[in-house]
């Protein structure tokens, strides 16, 4: 308990620095985040439609991902150094995989009848996308946003060892000085966040299921 009444008075007395490094964090979870929901959506389609393109996006960027987060930081510094830039498209590789494979799964999961009666309705190939498949393939598609986000969250605090700020600047610095309750200041947070982002995008995700008949 006495450690937890530590983090909290070394946070009011470092509120500033704390916002900061927060506002630092989000914005290194949106930038990735909304670079891979970006492209990662079209190329997930497309995945879903051809079973060579498939094979190509899921096993390029799979094989990125084996690659430790912090190693590609480490890589990046050469040529971006020691950026907010190195850590977004670190973090950007991270996030990809989940949002392209469950875009991927989402609509080759639809269930072929629906399509052909769809067609046989006369519906354009365009308005079957808008209104049949992107609605049912939603659920699962905030599923691979989700695992996206949390994991952005968490390695996001891996930022802080190339000086790209965030709330792991709190982490770096609880570890070099051997101090548990510094260390909290930034880990407490993460964990919250992760947690916010896994409720809300969890109830997004229920809210998306079509009401079972």
């Amino acid at each position: 308990m006495k450690v937890f009444i530590e983090a909290f008075k070394y946070a009011v007395e470092n509120s500033e620095e704390l916002i900061s490094a927060l506002g630092e964090h989000l914005l290194l979870v949106a930038v990735p985040v909304g670079i891979g929901v970006l492209a990662g959506l079209p190329l997930g389609l497309v995945s879903s439609r051809s079973r060579s393109a498939s094979t190509l996006l899921i096993n390029g960027f799979n094989s990125f991902r084996v690659i430790p987060s912090l190693a590609v930081l480490f890589v990046t510094i050469p040529y971006l150094g020691l950026t907010f830039q190195a850590a977004a498209i670190a973090l950007t590789i991270l996030v990809m995989p989940p949002i392209l494979i469950s875009t991927d799964v989402a609509f080759r999961s639809i269930n072929p009848a629906i399509l052909e009666a769809a067609k046989g309705m006369g519906m354009a190939p365009g308005q079957i996308l808008r209104k049949i498949e992107i609605p049912l393939a939603m659920p699962v598609i905030v599923a691979g946003i989700k695992t996206s986000t949390v994991e952005a969250i968490a390695s996001a605090t891996l930022a802080a060892f190339i000086g790209a700020g965030g709330l792991g600047s709190f982490i770096v610095l609880g570890f070099s000085l051997y101090d548990n309750a510094i260390l909290l200041v930034g880990a407490i947070p993460v964990a919250l966040l992760a947690l916010i982002a896994e409720v809300s995008l969890s109830l997004l995700q229920r809210s998306l299921q079509p009401p079972v008949k």
